[in-house]
Formats: structure tokens, C-alpha cells, sequence
């Protein structure tokens, strides 16, 4: 790619990442939809003292602003991390069914009771924003922490991720339910980049955390997150800090299209190998004792949850139309015409294109994304628009929750908790409550207007063994960051 196009490039896919990452709004939607279902959770007695979780990129911060939000009931085990289970999850979750039903103000609901992990899907009236909603899902909170603190390593990470996500949507192949890939392998192959590309960005994941979270999370649940955090804390640290390693100073740009030739032939050798973000290298599926015996399209390893494969939905039938989308992407991105319409027709969903300023939209020469089989209209509204059609003001959304000029506190029941660190804090950090504390904070329109901004997501601190959530409770806050501080007690 010429000088010019590559610059192009950059500065169209910064153009999209103003797009597509969450706004204000979009943050504060999500923090209605979990105080709405912790309400309908309290109502019912079969989960007596459950407590509201959510996780998935919404934690993680890996999230685009029309994505889904993932929450977990955790069940009252006292101080032990509980695990029910197929059967006792699916029975709650029919009594979740029935009481959502009841309630009102939630549609498209969906009872998926032999999943791996059975999943209640839900659409809430709050922005038509969807829900998966599972129990006892520990291991996928843990997850999305670990791919919070990955953050921390370069900023590139979220970029990449967001970027690669809405290109794959536009392409049709974000898609598990039609045979290609979820949004989590999706994030691997992105970590996997950064591990092989030269220099690397990343480590072999087993470099921060040696072992396997699924195995780990047992017993006293204050033990096995601090075992957790403590491990990968001190192996970012290190990898961090040392001053021995080259620097990789690719652009967006570069590293975009180094992704895309890196999986342009996926279908020829996705047979043999498999890709292991654990080891940081391809690794020959006939050789690997973990894989055996291997029975999948295409091998993404989870690398907290080995030896499952996170793209075990990807059909051998789509492998080619995988492929030539990595390699039409490419190759249109290379060519000597590069211009705003080509790119924008090439990467982004149309619901994407319709959030341009309308001068930009003219200029990009009428391009108009031709909208993917799968998906409905529905899914092309603009986040901030209702199914009236009546368009909401980005700053001037009614909420529920009370919120400051600086930042909002959303607590996990603890009120009075200070985080006990060494980080500097801009601002006010108030705290908001998961589960929300009887005395509901009254939300006011005073929200500030703020984008979201990256910063450092783990804590030194005392620890005590909370009966509930634990070692690390989540604190959101307005500007779209969520970081897991230590608990003090009640």
C-alpha cells in the first residue's frame, strides 16, 4: 500500500472508532438494563439472595455501542463459588422466563436450555439493547477481566478488536448462529495477531496466567480471584517493564492489514492447524494431545478455558467464504484507488454508515452498504433511536441512577467502599452497587458528556472474604470505564 493510501486508511479507521465505540448514553442504557433485571431478579424467591453480574465486552471494555450485554446470576453460596448444576439452571431460568413475561418491558425472549451453558436471550425496551443472561457464570466474568487488564498493555488492543468486530458484521461472518465466528474468537485472533506479529505486542497468554481459570475458580471465592488477579498482575508488570523487548510501532493501519493477510488463507490450513493464543503459536492439530480428537471447522483455543475451542460454531462450509473475506478486504484495501467510499463500503455496517454527518455521507458518493440476509431492520436503528422512530439527544437521555458532573458511582452494595491504591484518580470515583442497594440512587439528566477513557483497571489493596461478590467488585463510571477495586467490608 502506497504512502497515501496508508494514510487514507488511518484516517478512516479512526473515523470509525468515533463511530462505534459507546457513547455516554450507550453506557448509561446498560447500567438501566442491569438495575431493571436485578429488580425482577429480587422479585423471585427462587433466587434468594442471587446477586447480578454482568460480563462479557461490556466488562471488558471491548464493546461497540449497539453490542450485547452479557449478565450472570451468581447464586447465594455464602463465601463458596457455586456451581449448579445443568438442570437447576435451566429451572431458574424458565422462572426467570415466566417473571420477565409478567413484568413487562422485555421482548424477544428466548430460552436456550441445551446450550453448553443454557442462556436466557432477551431484548430489553432500553434502547432494544440484547441480553444473554446465564447463572453461575463465573468463569465468563473472570474472563472478561483478563481481557480488561490485556488492556493495559497497548491501547492498540481495543482499537483492533472494535474495529475487527464491526468489519466482521459488515462481512457476515460475526455471526455464530449461521456458521461463522462469535465475538470472543474473534477478540483471540486479534490476540494471537499481537503475539506473532514482529515485534510482538503481546505474550503467550500463559505468560500471564499459567494455569486454567476453570480449574482454578474452586473454593472460597476471595481466594481464587485474588490467586487470579494477583498472577496476572505482577506477569503484565513485568512483561511491561522490560526494557530488553522491541517496541512494535505499527500503526492502526499496518497492523489492520497485517491481520487480514495473516488469515487470508484460513480455509487451506485450518484443517491441520490450530491456533493457540495459550502458547502464543500455530500448533498442529494431529500433534496436540489437548485437541485430540479434533472434529471442529477451525481451532481457536480459549486460552483460560483449555483445551474448549471458541470458533467450535465456525461450519466447514462457510471456511471459503471466511477466507475470501479476509482476502477481498485486503485486496480492495490495497488497490491504487483508495477513497473514503471504497473503505467505508468495505468495513463498516450500514447502521455504522447512517451515523455520518450527512456531508461526510454525500461525499462518501452514495455508498450504501448492502444490508447482510441475517440481519433485520430492526438492528439498523441507530442505537439512540426508538422504535418510534424518535430520535434521542446523546446528552440529554433520562435516566434512573443519580449522576454528578463528575463521575456516577454504580456500587455492588457496598456504599462506604474506598479503593485502597496506588493509582491516581481524576476526579471523583462515587460507587454504584451490584446488587443495587434498596436505597436506589434517583437519576437525573446531569450526565456528563465525556467519552469514555482508558486507565489502569487493577488495584493493590487489603482483601476480606465477602460472602458475595467477592474478591474484586466492578465500579462503572460515565467515562465508559470499569475497573475492578477491592473490596473493603460492609
Amino acid at each position: 500500500m502506497s504512502t497515501k493510501g496508508n494514510g487514507v486508511l488511518e484516517h478512516t479507521l479512526g473515523e470509525i472508532l468515533d463511530l462505534v465505540k459507546p457513547s455516554n448514553d450507550d453506557w448509561v442504557a446498560r447500567f438501566q438494563v442491569i438495575e431493571e433485571f436485578q429488580g425482577v431478579v429480587e422479585s423471585l424467591q427462587s433466587l434468594n439472595g442471587a446477586t447480578v453480574e454482568p460480563f462479557g465486552s461490556f466488562v471488558s471494555n471491548l464493546f461497540t455501542r449497539w453490542g450485547d450485554l452479557d449478565i450472570s446470576i451468581q447464586l447465594a453460596n455464602g463465601s463458596f463459588i457455586s456451581s449448579s448444576g445443568k438442570k437447576q439452571r435451566q429451572k431458574l431460568l424458565g422462572d426467570l422466563t415466566k417473571a420477565m413475561r409478567q413484568k413487562g418491558g422485555w421482548n424477544k425472549l428466548q430460552l436456550i436450555r441445551n446450550a453448553r451453558v443454557p442462556i436466557l436471550k432477551v431484548e430489553s425496551n432500553i434502547q432494544n439493547i440484547s441480553c444473554d443472561i446465564s447463572i453461575d457464570n463465573l468463569q465468563g466474568q473472570m474472563k472478561s477481566k483478563l481481557l480488561l487488564w490485556i488492556n493495559e498493555i497497548d491501547t492498540r488492543f481495543r482499537d483492533m478488536v472494535l474495529l475487527v468486530k464491526e468489519w466482521a458484521k459488515s462481512r457476515n461472518i460475526n455471526n455464530p448462529k449461521s456458521g461463522t465466528f462469535n465475538s470472543y474468537s474473534l477478540c483471540l485472533l486479534v490476540i494471537f495477531h499481537f503475539q506473532t506479529c514482529q515485534p510482538a505486542i503481546f505474550p503467550p497468554l500463559k505468560d500471564i496466567y499459567p494455569g486454567n481459570i476453570t480449574d482454578d475458580l474452586q473454593g472460597l471465592r476471595v481466594n481464587a480471584e485474588r490467586l487470579v488477579s494477583e498472577t496476572c498482575k505482577a506477569n503484565i508488570a513485568r512483561f511491561r517493564s522490560d526494557s530488553r523487548r522491541a517496541v512494535n510501532q505499527s500503526s492502526l493501519s499496518e497492523l489492520f492489514m497485517s491481520f487480514l493477510a495473516k488469515f487470508s488463507n484460513i480455509s487451506s490450513w485450518a484443517s491441520e492447524l490450530g491456533i493457540s493464543p495459550y502458547t502464543g503459536q500455530w500448533e498442529h492439530i494431529a500433534s496436540n494431545t489437548r485437541w485430540l480428537p479434533q472434529t471442529c471447522a477451525l481451532f481457536v483455543e480459549d486460552p483460560f478455558e483449555r483445551p474448549e475451542n471458541s470458533a467450535r460454531a465456525v461450519n466447514k462450509s462457510h471456511l471459503t467464504r471466511i477466507s475470501e473475506a479476509f482476502q477481498s478486504t485486503r485486496n480492495r484495501l490495497m488497490s491504487a484507488n483508495l477513497n473514503q467510499s471504497s473503505l467505508l463500503s468495505t468495513l463498516v455496517q450500514q447502521q455504522t454508515f447512517h451515523l455520518l454527518p450527512r456531508n461526510q455521507r454525500y461525499n462518501a458518493r452514495g455508498y450504501q452498504p448492502t444490508l447482510p440476509h441475517w440481519q433485520s431492520t430492526e438492528h439498523v436503528r441507530s442505537p439512540n433511536t426508538r422504535r418510534d422512530g424518535i430520535h434521542h439527544e446523546q446528552t440529554r437521555t433520562q435516566i434512573t441512577h443519580s449522576y454528578s458532573s463528575v463521575r456516577p458511582q454504580m456500587a455492588h452494595r457496598y456504599s462506604n467502599v474506598r479503593p485502597q491504591t496506588g493509582h491516581t484518580y481524576s476526579n471523583v470515583r462515587p460507587q454504584t452497587a451490584h446488587p443495587y442497594s434498596s436505597a436506589r440512587p434517583q437519576m437525573t439528566n446531569s450526565y456528563s458528556q465525556v467519552q469514555p477513557q482508558y486507565q489502569s483497571t487493577m488495584y493493590q489493596g487489603n482483601y476480606n472474604n465477602s460472602p458475595t461478590t467477592g474478591y474484586y467488585a466492578p465500579t462503572y463510571s460515565n467515562h465508559g470505564q470499569q475497573s475492578w477495586r477491592p473490596k473493603s467490608g460492609r
